[in-house]
């Protein structure tokens, strides 16, 4: 599916394909599908997070606070980006810093995976290692889809995951670009 204003930009000289979307649309299950598929390095943003800052997302949020682990997500991704090729999946809210949208635009492919409430809910319940559905996921799943509705338009290209399997939607992407 493309995007509601069925426009799809290939970008076929971009090395990098970088999924983006909210939580539980299938970033990294799909991105790892990928680069399996492509043969391209998969990299996860928040691993690579955890990685930098040496504890849990959560541990971040719940000690440093969101500004802080905002600000290392740029500077996480900023330096993965110099690397390539890769298949990228970003953390939901990495789209929240203009800057990031607009280094990963002229970095690389960016697809954005979005799916409906109920399916997201299904996907990612009660999940304690995601801060930001502390204090009830259905709710703060709602408040964060309205908050982040145009948030990830800049994308190439959108793909509702909210009935297809993970297959599905890499095949998808494949065929998207041709590859």
């Amino acid at each position: 599916m493309l995007t509601a204003e069925g426009r799809c930009v290939i970008l076929p000289e971009q090395e990098n394909w970088i999924l983006i979307g909210m939580m539980g649309t299938g970033k990294s299950t799909v991105a790892e599908l990928l680069a399996h598929k492509t043969g391209k390095r998969l990299v996860d943003l928040d691993a690579e997070i955890v990685k930098a800052a040496g504890c849990p997302i959560p541990e971040i949020f719940e000690r440093q606070g969101e500004a802080v682990f905002r600000e290392l997500e740029s500077v996480v991704l900023a330096r993965l980006l110099e690397d390539k090729p890769l298949i990228l999946a970003t953390g939901g809210g990495a789209v929240l810093n203009p800057d990031n949208c607009r280094l990963m635009l002229d970095k690389g492919w960016v697809v954005a995976l979005k799916a409906d409430a109920d399916t997201i809910l299904k996907r990612v319940g009660e999940d304690s290692n995601r801060p930001l559905l502390a204090g009830g996921a259905k709710e703060r799943i709602l408040r964060l889809l309205e908050e982040r509705k145009k948030a990830y338009d800049f994308a190439h290209c959108t793909v509702d995951t909210s009935a297809l399997e993970p297959e599905q939607v890499a095949a998808h992407i494949l065929m998207l670009q041709r590859v």
